[in-house]
């Protein structure tokens, strides 16, 4: 299987998708327990979500589920929360702390080290050559990192999440602009709460990345999967409705960054 998808566009901005992924290739999934097959943990259709919201926009997604490997962890394992659950490098739990493999069947050294090659990697490299390919045309570009997780989660984080979660290692990974604009237009979207570097301060994608000074900016966006699924819960079918209704504040951020990424190249006399 194809473990990276892209899409090009000629924007400044860069959807990242690292956990929309659902392939587990055969080998693998044989170990999984009955709990580890029901994927859970999947950032479920967000790719759908954001489809067709800002033109141009280039796109790169991982197909494999973060149960082979989680696309979003440093390779090297160190922990994005240190002394908070969380899910390592490849999970021996789901997000409510049970066991996802079967007995005796947890990944080894040796599986962590082939599955970086075979599957982190790859979406790293993809990923890396669309912002070298971006920031040729455009002296600047912003990786908005796509992500959805389950309003309540009493492993990871205490009551219900807020429906928008903004994260930029505390205002390290972009242009105040960026994080700026982003929490105001999350602010005031009619029928949601937000938050900005709450429980979700961006995760190692955006940390790795974002580089401001150098015009390479990264953000998070972690959606409460209350705010598009029918139920957080499987068959995890994304809700038509609520899908549309999230939408509108979500292509208000993209068209904004990426009016400000604009600006942004201006102000370095980067041109196209």
């Amino acid at each position: 299987m194809a473990v990276v998808e892209v899409r090009q566009g000629n924007s400044p901005v860069i959807l990242g998708f690292p956990h929309t992924g659902s392939d587990v290739p055969a080998a693998i999934w044989d170990r999984l327990n009955n709990n580890g097959r029901i994927l859970a943990d999947a950032d479920w259709h967000i790719h759908q979500l954001y489809d067709g919201l800002l033109p141009e926009v280039t796109v790169v997604r991982a197909t494999f589920h973060r149960y082979v490997i989680d696309a979003n962890r440093d390779p090297e394992g160190v922990s994005l929360y240190p002394g908070q659950n969380t899910t390592g490098l490849i999970p021996e739990t789901d997000f409510d702390g049970k066991p996802i493999w079967k007995d005796g069947e947890a990944p080894t050294e040796a599986d962590i080290a082939e599955r970086l090659r075979s599957f982190h990697a790859p979406y790293h490299a993809a990923l890396a050559a669309e912002i070298e390919r971006v920031k040729a045309i455009h002296g600047v570009v912003v990786l908005y990192d796509c992500h959805s997780i389950r309003s309540r989660i009493p492993f990871l984080f205490e009551g219900k999440l807020p429906d928008l979660n903004i994260g930029t290692d505390m205002g390290k990974t972009c242009a105040p602009d960026i994080e700026k604009a982003t929490a105001e237009i999350a602010a005031a979207a009619e029928g949601y709460s937000s938050i900005l570097n709450g429980r979700f301060k961006g995760g190692w994608t955006t940390r790795h990345y974002g580089r401001p000074e150098t015009g390479v900016h990264a953000i998070q966006m972690e959606l409460a999967q209350s705010t598009h699924l029918a139920a957080e819960e499987p068959p995890f079918a994304l809700d038509a409705t609520r899908s549309a209704l999230l939408r509108k504040p979500l292509g208000a951020i993209l068209n904004r960054i990426e009016t400000i990424a604009f600006d942004l190249k201006t102000l370095t006399g980067s041109e196209a």
